[in-house]
C-alpha cells in the first residue's frame, strides 16, 4: 500500500495474528475489481477505434459541427479511460499493494504522493472534466432548440446539465478544502508534538 516517506515502514518477517492476517488479506478480494475496470478499458479502447473509423468514413460527408461533436465524443472516450487509469493504478497502489515502480521510466508523476485523499482530488477533477465535455456537446447542439434538429435536448434538460456540472464543481472544491484543513491539522499536530519535548526541558532548567 501507499505509504508516505515519514511513515514507518513494518519490521521484516512480522507475523500477524489469525484474525488481523484475515483482515488485511481481505483487500486482495479487490483484485478482481480492478481486472474488470482492465477489461472497461479494453471496451473503450474498441469504441474509440469505432466512433474514429465512423469520423474518417464520413470526413466529407459531415459539416464543421458534425466533425466538432465526432472529437468532443472521442476525447470523452479518452477522458474515462484516464479515469479508469487512475482508478486502477492509484486505488491498487493505495489500496492493495505497492507497485514498486519507483525508478522505473513510465512512473507516472502523480504516483509517488498518492493517497486516498490525493486520489480522491484527481477522480474529482476528472470527473469535471468529463462533465465538462458533455456539457460542451449540450450547448454546441443546444443552438437547435425549438427546431426540428434539436433531437432529445430540452431546456429543461439543459438546464439541469449545467445545475448538475457546478454541483460536481462545488463538491470538488469542497473536498479540497477539507482536505486542505486535514493537512493543516496534520502539520499542526506534528509541530507541538515536535515543540513538546524542548518546552518541558526547558522549563526543568528553570
Amino acid at each position: 500500500m501507499s505509504l508516505n516517506p515519514e511513515t514507518p515502514l513494518p519490521p521484516k518477517g512480522l507475523r500477524l495474528r489469525p484474525i488481523p492476517m484475515l483482515i488485511f488479506g481481505s483487500r486482495w478480494l479487490q483484485l478482481p475489481l480492478y481486472i474488470g475496470l482492465i477489461v472497461a478499458q479494453g471496451v473503450y479502447v474498441v469504441l474509440f477505434l469505432k466512433e474514429l473509423w465512423h469520423l474518417f468514413s464520413h470526413a466529407f460527408d459531415f459539416s464543421e459541427q458534425q466533425i466538432m461533436l465526432a472529437v468532443l465524443g472521442l476525447i470523452d472516450v479518452v477522458m474515462i479511460s484516464n479515469l479508469l487509469v487512475m482508478v486502477i493504478v492509484g486505488g491498487y497502489e493505495t489500496f492493495v499493494s505497492r507497485l514498486n515502480l519507483q525508478g522505473h521510466p513510465d512512473e507516472p508523476e502523480w504516483l509517488s504522493h498518492v493517497n486516498a485523499s490525493v486520489l480522491k482530488i484527481k477522480l474529482a477533477m476528472a470527473i469535471i472534466g468529463i462533465s465538462s465535455i458533455h456539457l460542451l456537446r449540450t450547448f454546441i447542439e443546444a443552438g437547435t432548440l425549438g427546431s426540428e434538429r434539436s433531437g432529445n435536448y430540452t431546456e429543461t434538460g439543459v438546464m439541469w446539465q449545467t445545475i448538475i456540472h457546478t454541483i460536481f464543481i462545488l463538491s470538488a472544491v469542497g473536498i479540497a478544502y477539507v482536505d486542505r484543513l486535514s493537512n493543516l491539522a496534520t502539520e499542526e499536530a506534528k509541530q507541538q508534538g515536535g515543540h513538546g519535548p524542548a518546552n518541558n526541558g526547558h522549563g526543568k532548567q528553570h
